[in-house]
């Protein structure tokens, strides 16, 4: 431990002297008020502490003493349906304590000590034990098995192990190692700036799947994936961040709120206790964390929001889940890194962002992936990472985004346009880019449809084709267009139209399976072929536009999941009826 005083004060920036024997990130305790803080620079005896919480009323002269420890998370039963602030303190509890407003230097245990779980053994006593090896299990909530494994720097026999009610704080086994016995609980602790160690990363070969078409179909991420969702004010980001949350195909959810506005992690707080995730039929809460550090609470605590978010997603990683991370917003993080930066009176980078920002964010989506877990046994976990983006403007050679693009594989482009003509989600097809589909594109193949990857292609190329039809449209108009042409712009409309929008308030359009996905993309290239043919027997145009079974193929994402398969063939049979009286009744024309 170190003990100093504070020298000067700048907002959340605290320089202290007397800390010679302080270590860089060591957790601080700063003046009688005890707020914490963390060390982020050393010269000399002087460090410069990075306060978490409000910091008016210091004044120079006052006690600052290290803990000796980085900042860190507490690991165990409990962490699922919390809700903490940025550094993990338990917001409910810290209620109980101040009210609605945080009040500064709380002291609040992150795992609560008075709960008991039961623990279920299922290694004996007699077992070798290696790190990251399961030794029990406690049923967390209904649908969540949290595994106690064994904590870094234990191997060895273990001598006593019993089942029974423990509380965090409790020892459940003992080993034997070289060293002597080392005790192992229900709890572990680890730093939240280093990531958790693993034995091999893996090649992302399967799709986390979402329910929205849009992405599934068209730029799909990889379990274990990284993607990014830049957009301007009001296009859509945090809804599209909402609805992965709800629907990704992952057993675990971390949300961390990260600077944004409190009434949009009010929303977020009040719908996930009431959703019922369709996997499970219980509460979504129930596999899910939430951290809210929103725009109001201190800018120190939002730069350490998303570390301590990551740290308890690789954790339910090592278990051998499947982790999905929504970070909202990488932008506000990144400004609260300019904001220190600028106190600490650094060099600035491009408009004035730290010159380390592209390596911060680097480290941060650096800790995705798809690995084979630490351990004896073959246990293989994914942490896929979601980061939203807010450049200034809706400028997307904003610095922030750019260096987010250099490191993720998923780009998925929010456009105002399509927000503002209430197409949701806004995600443009034409800049939008994913660079996991040549992985993937075997596993969609194999477990869904053999021509799901032509057939994506397919309404990928006639969404493109639109796109340059529509410049000859706004030159010279429609009667400019050829037949054929004009059949490629009502295809692509309907893909447009009744594929990509997807009404996130619609309890069937909300979530799309992929066999659903792809009954949708037989039914419009079907449309699209067969009216090819009538064209070249001669059938009119006009007509052919005008079927009434456009309207059943627009309808169908309306279909509930059980009733698919016979729709799809009553709707197929009609489009088969219809477009053969349009080539019949060609000679009325």
């Amino acid at each position: 431990m170190s003990n100093g005083t504070i020298k000067k004060i700048a907002g959340p920036l605290v320089i202290a002297k007397g800390m010679r024997d302080a270590n860089m990130f060591d957790v601080v305790r700063v003046s009688e008020r005890r707020l914490i803080g963390e060390i982020i620079e050393i010269h000399g005896d002087e460090a410069s502490i990075q306060v978490y919480e409000e910091t008016s009323g210091l004044a120079p002269g006052e006690p600052v003493e290290s803990t000796g420890v980085p900042m860190s998370v507490e690991l165990g039963p409990g962490l699922i349906t919390s809700i903490y602030d940025g550094i993990q303190r338990p917001l409910d509890d810290i209620m109980k304590i101040s009210g609605n407003n945080l009040q500064r230097g709380v002291e609040v245990p992150s795992l609560k000590r008075d709960l008991e779980w039961d623990f279920v053994p299922v290694k004996q006593t007699g077992d070798q034990v290696v790190p990251g090896d399961i030794i029990g299990t406690v049923q967390e909530t209904e649908v969540v098995s949290h595994k106690i494994m064994v904590p870094m720097g234990i191997e060895g026999m273990i001598t006593e192990i019993k089942a029974g009610k423990y509380k965090v704080t409790d020892m459940v086994a003992t080993v034997e190692t070289k060293s002597g016995p080392k005790k192992v609980g229900l709890m572990q602790k680890w730093p939240v700036r280093q990531g958790r160690p693993y034995k091999q990363k893996l090649s992302p070969n399967m799709p986390l799947v979402t329910g929205q078409r849009v992405v599934d179909t068209m730029f799909p991420i990889a379990k274990g994936g990284v993607a990014a969702v830049p957009g301007p004010f009001g296009s859509g980001k945090t809804v599209i961040q909402h609805q992965l949350a709800k629907w990704a195909e992952a057993d675990i959810v971390v949300y961390i709120g990260c600077g944004e506005r409190g009434n949009e992690m009010t929303d977020v707080l009040n719908e996930f206790p009431e959703l019922v995730d369709p996997k499970t039929g219980k509460s979504l809460m129930e596999r899910t964390v939430l951290i809210a550090n929103t725009s109001d609470m201190p800018v120190a605590a939002r730069e350490a929001s998303v570390y301590t978010g990551i740290t308890i997603a690789e954790y339910f990683r090592d278990m051998g889940y499947s982790v999905a991370l929504m970070a909202d917003s990488t932008s506000r993080w990144a400004e609260a890194l300019r904001e220190m930066s600028g106190r600490l009176e650094e060099m600035p980078g491009e408009e004035g962002y730290p010159t380390y920002l592209g390596s911060r964010l680097a480290q941060f989506y650096e800790r995705a992936g798809y690995v084979k877990t630490l351990g004896s046994d073959d246990r293989e976990g994914s942490l896929s990472v979601i980061g939203a983006v807010s450049p200034s403007g809706g400028d997307n050679s904003d610095p922030v985004v750019q260096a987010t693009l250099r490191i993720v594989k998923v780009f998925w482009g929010l456009d105002s346009a399509l927000a503002q003509q209430r197409h949701f989600p806004a995600i443009n097809w034409l800049t939008s880019y994913s660079l996991y589909l040549d992985n993937i594109a075997e596993w969609f193949n194999s477990k869904v449809a053999p021509d799901w990857i032509d057939m994506r292609t397919k309404l990928m190329g006639l969404l493109q084709d639109e796109s340059e039809l529509q410049e000859i449209v706004q030159l010279v108009g429609m009667d400019a267009l050829s037949a054929p042409e004009r059949l490629k712009l009502e295809a692509a409309r309907s893909i447009r139209e009744d594929f990509l929008h997807q009404n996130s308030f619609d309890e069937v359009d909300t979530y799309t399976s992929l066999d659903k996905q792809h009954k949708m993309m037989q039914l419009i290239a079907a449309y699209y072929d067969k009216a090819q043919e009538a064209l070249s027997a001669g059938a009119d145009i006009q007509k052919l536009i005008d079927l009434p079974v456009r309207e059943q193929i627009g309808r169908y994402k309306y279909t509930l999941p059980e009733n698919a398969a016979s729709v799809f063939d009553q709707v197929m049979a009609q489009l088969d009826k219809e477009v053969n009286e349009a080539k019949n009744a060609k000679e009325d024309f």
